[in-house]
């Protein structure tokens, strides 16, 4: 039996995880339930955070390890996953007595992408 060869165009598959940027709105809406006030009202205060936190950090105070371990659980509960992995970084490289310089700059840059993403947000409404 032939077979008859037939030519298809390619095409990319989409990705297996959908890339949202820095935010996962979807976990931010289900961890405020829904509630726009609230997501404004907490996005609102994780950039006020993050910015003191950063500022903080970059004098890699005694208590830094705290500090990012409360930077990485804030992250997480609004869906800034991309800072909570860095954060989770950091605070291993502080754990282990690492240079922290490296992960601080990747943290200071995933928070500084998602700052942006949370201003876009809090402008639009």
């Amino acid at each position: 039996m032939p077979l008859h060869l037939q030519r298809i165009d390619w095409m990319p598959s989409p990705p297996l995880a959908p890339d949202d940027g820095p935010l996962d709105l979807e976990h931010l809406r289900r961890m405020t339930l829904g509630d726009a006030g609230l997501e404004h009202e907490v996005l609102a205060m994780f950039s006020a955070q993050t910015a003191s936190l950063i500022g903080a950090l970059a004098a890699m105070p005694a208590d830094a390890g705290a500090l990012v371990h409360t930077l990485k659980g804030s992250a997480r509960a609004i869906g800034a996953f991309a800072v909570a992995d860095a954060a989770a970084r950091l605070e291993a490289a502080i754990h282990n007595g690492d240079d922290p310089a490296e992960a601080l700059a990747g943290l200071a840059a995933a928070v500084a992408e998602a700052r942006s993403a949370i201003d876009a947000i809090l402008r639009r409404s």
